[in-house]
């Protein structure tokens, strides 16, 4: 039994070691490591986290205070006689205690805008955060998508070099049998190694783009990463709905004008706190004092319990503050943030402007890339037919290896562009539905 439970282990061991060589990744994967392993949305969720104590600092401020105090004296030489208040020349020693308590009663209500702005910055914050996350995947979509595109362009090339090699063994056979000459057998060799040469190249390319993709996702370079695409059938059509409708969804929640906006309502309470700095300040103060004292030359003194009640004193304040000059300061504060709304506003409608233009090109490109794949499907098909044609007149001597190879060309051609068609159209589809509420994060096919 104890033989056998290693071997076990060591089984059970190999076989998840071999499960995670083994692991393709797919596109909500990718996004989902992305998202989880970025430094930046680490980054805004550390921000968002001194977002929420300069809130929980803006409320301390509408609290009172409270603090305790005690001193301890030792006197040598002259000093107050605790009993005729007057100066003798005697040691003492005394210990004083204390409890002191304010409060803001009216500032021009600064505390409370200065709450509601942090709260407004904590809003703006969680936005912030959502955006990030949105960007993020969106581009480990775009590369994604890259990938996979230069994945089918290797299939792609090999198909084609595949197809060069059993056209080269045709050609040799029918030199061997007297039916083609040498020039036509270069053709072919020459035709073979184009083909080899644009396999190799496809691969260097899928290299550089998983690469790309890594860095994405922030992904272990030397770790293996093999995607695949887990939707087979794609249905593509043109939007249905107009620009204007996105827009009205896409305004009310996509996270980046949300932010915008939250930006300019932080501005604006700043503005009102700075407002209230012109304001009267009303305070109110309470406290608890009492002592203890002894002379130092050996005489009877109070016990400590009975002086600290003795001595227990307490009292009640109201403070009034008016500023009348403060060096410019608080007019300089109010200038400054009335600037910082005027920005904040210009911004806020610039994202605007920019999530419109975005959305209604955003809307072209997809009903275009729908429109440029229904040509490719039919350029591909006439492309393939006349290629099995023209394998066929090859075969019967009536056409060139040239004109052969211009054929075979043009169907990879047809191909790629079918394939690249495609994988726009699914950029740009799953973009228009991002601006109509959908998220890249959630849903990332």
């Amino acid at each position: 039994m104890n033989k056998i439970f290693p071997i076990l282990l060591f089984l059970v061991v190999a076989s998840t070691w071999v499960q995670a060589q083994e692991r393709q990744w797919t596109l909500d994967d990718c996004i989902r490591y992305a998202v989880e392993n970025s430094p930046k949305i680490n980054k805004q969720n550390a921000q968002n986290a001194i977002y929420q104590q300069d809130y929980m600092s803006a409320i301390g401020r509408l609290l009172p205070s409270l603090s305790v105090n005690t001193n301890a004296y030792f006197n040598f030489g002259r000093g107050i006689d605790y009993d005729t208040n007057t100066y003798i020349d005697i040691n003492s020693f005394s210990n004083a205690y204390s409890l002191y308590s304010s409060l803001t009663l009216f500032d021009g209500l600064s505390n409370i805008y200065r709450v509601r702005m942090q709260k407004a910055s904590k809003l703006a914050g969680k936005q912030q955060l959502e955006q990030e996350r949105e960007m993020v995947a969106y581009d480990t979509m775009e590369s994604f998508f890259n990938v996979l595109y230069y994945k089918r362009m290797v299939q792609l090339a090999e198909e084609q070099a595949e197809e060069s090699a059993n056209n080269m063994k045709q050609a040799k056979r029918m030199e061997e049998l007297g039916m083609k000459a040498k020039p036509d057998v270069a053709e072919m060799a020459a035709k073979e190694a184009a083909d080899i040469y644009n396999l190799t190249r496809q691969k260097n390319l899928l290299t550089i783009g998983i690469i790309l993709l890594k860095e994405r996702m922030n992904f272990p370079i030397e770790d293996e990463l093999d995607i695949t695409d887990e939707q087979s059938d794609v249905l593509i059509v043109k939007s249905g709905e107009t620009v204007s409708a996105i827009y009205e969804t896409a305004r009310v929640i996509n996270p980046r004008a949300l932010s915008a906006e939250s930006a300019l309502k932080v501005q604006q309470m700043n503005k009102r706190v700075a407002m209230g700095g012109f304001s009267p300040v009303i305070s109110m103060e309470a406290g608890i004092s009492s002592g203890f004292a002894r002379y130092l030359n050996g005489s009877d003194y109070e016990p400590f319990w009975d002086q600290l009640k003795n001595k227990r004193g307490s009292y009640v304040g109201f403070t009034l503050s008016v500023p009348l000059f403060t060096g410019f300061s608080k007019t300089t504060n109010y200038k400054r943030s009335k600037a910082q709304v005027i920005i904040a506003e210009s911004e806020f409608q610039e994202t605007l402007r920019t999530l419109y233009s975005e959305i209604e090109q955003s809307v072209a490109d997809m009903n275009g890339q729908a429109d440029a794949y229904r040509q490719a499907v039919k350029q591909r098909e006439a492309m393939e037919t006349a290629h099995e044609a023209n394998q066929r007149k090859y075969e019967e001597g009536l056409i060139s290896p040239l004109e052969l190879h211009t054929s075979a060309n043009r169907v990879v051609e047809a191909k790629a562009e079918e394939m690249n068609a495609e994988l726009q159209y699914r950029l740009k589809a799953r973009l228009v539905r991002y601006y109509n509420g959908e998220s890249f994060v959630e849903g990332g096919k």
